[in-house]
């Protein structure tokens, strides 16, 4: 039997089935909560307007949410590999990944420029706007609002990492598989700086080539979206290298997918629905699989039009210009093969998850994460003989 497990509401609770991972996403947001205050009780302590104007703001990010898809993979790989009992790690853990997403998300919007996330102004944006109101609300401020914006949310965006590195370094500490569980989180957070890397290095170059927009997608989300939490869960449990290994490959194909899905939001979502612009990587050019692959069917199937909208040299796009890429996305066929290799990737996914031994109720959560993820339902094991 289960010993008492955290639930949403706070109280723990006892029952002999363990949390799904729905429920251990609403249990880590109380774990989240408890985490935020007792980081803003400790800024409080340090100064009271860096509390009011920075941790506040930060806190109120983190608290506006996300799909939360991270916390349920790491929850997914514990179960994978094992884990029962006390899981207060492991939610501990997925609040870790929380708050380094925010890190990612404020420090992306500002080398991207977006004006907006999660259905608010960018964290760079809300504080240019309070430095035209002024310090006292009388608008009255020195220098440029967007270079203070800019500053203070890079700023921002190293307070929620140090708030993650700390929790995940206290989770670490007291697990008896700690070193496992840091081992992971290093490398994942070396693995993002890279891909954000070779994303700025690919726009400033031009570059069209699929090699580099795979290598960028792998490097920047499909890692560190689902290949490093199943991995840290199922460190946590203490996994075996055979389920491991089966976890990670499961994971690089499912994270592929999520990756590919967003690029397809990216050029084609509701804004309403993904709460950021439809047209900002391609206004910007950026290079993704879908471009590439848009790239290699205009040429190859002698598309001048196309490949005129979609070559580097284009520059900043003006909106008609964007309806004339998104054209050439559909007309290519290039959205038809992503959304082809979405459902391929899902499907092996779940077969290197199968493989992993985690039980069937395990293995149907991660199928739903899956087609939450890509947004694909992953065809049934019998199918994917």
């Amino acid at each position: 039997m289960l010993g008492p497990r955290p639930t949403a509401a706070g109280p723990a609770e006892t029952d002999d089935a363990p949390l799904t991972a729905p429920g251990a996403t609403r249990a880590m947001e109380a774990v989240l909560e408890r985490v935020l205050e007792a980081r803003l009780r400790q800024a409080r302590d340090t100064d009271a307007v860096f509390t009011h104007e920075m941790a506040e703001r930060v806190a109120g990010f983190v608290r506006r949410g996300g799909k939360r898809l991270r916390t349920a993979f790491v929850w997914c790989g514990w179960r994978a590999a094992g884990g029962s009992g006390d899981a207060d790690a492991v939610l501990r853990t997925g609040a870790a990944l929380e708050l380094l997403q925010a890190c990612a998300l404020i420090h992306d919007d500002v080398m991207d420029g977006s004006p907006l996330r999660r259905g608010a102004p960018a964290v760079h944006v809300d504080f240019a706007h309070g430095h035209r109101a002024g310090p006292a609300g009388d608008g009255r401020a020195n220098g440029s609002a967007e270079s203070f914006g800019t500053s203070a949310a890079v700023l921002a965006g190293d307070l929620a990492l140090a708030w993650a590195d700390d929790l995940l370094t206290e989770t670490a500490l007291t697990s008896p598989y700690g070193p496992r569980l840091y081992d992971e989180w290093r490398a994942m957070r070396t693995e993002m700086v890279a891909g954000q890397y070779r994303d700025l290095r690919a726009q400033a170059s031009g570059s069209s080539g699929s090699e580099e927009a795979l290598t960028i997608a792998v490097l920047k989300s499909a890692r560190y979206t689902v290949a490093r939490p199943l991995a840290l869960g199922a460190s946590l449990a203490g996994a075996h290298p055979p389920a491991l290994g089966a976890l990670r490959a499961a994971g690089r194909c499912t994270g592929l997918a999520f990756q590919l899905r967003d690029d397809l939001l990216g050029a084609f979502g509701d804004p309403a629905l993904t709460g950021k612009p439809a047209d900002e990587d391609l206004r910007a050019r950026k290079l993704t699989p879908l471009l590439a692959v848009a790239v290699r069917l205009a040429e190859a199937g002698g598309d001048r039009d196309a490949a005129a909208v979609l070559a580097p040299d284009a520059g900043a796009l003006p909106g008609h210009s964007v309806e004339r890429m998104r054209a050439a996305l559909e007309r290519t066929g290039a959205r038809a093969e992503v959304e082809a290799r979405i459902a391929d990737l899902a499907a092996s996914g779940l077969r290197h998850f199968e493989a992993s031994g985690a039980a069937p109720a395990v293995q149907r959560e991660f199928a739903a994460l899956v087609e939450r993820a890509a947004g694909v339902a992953p065809r049934p094991a019998e199918e994917l003989v």
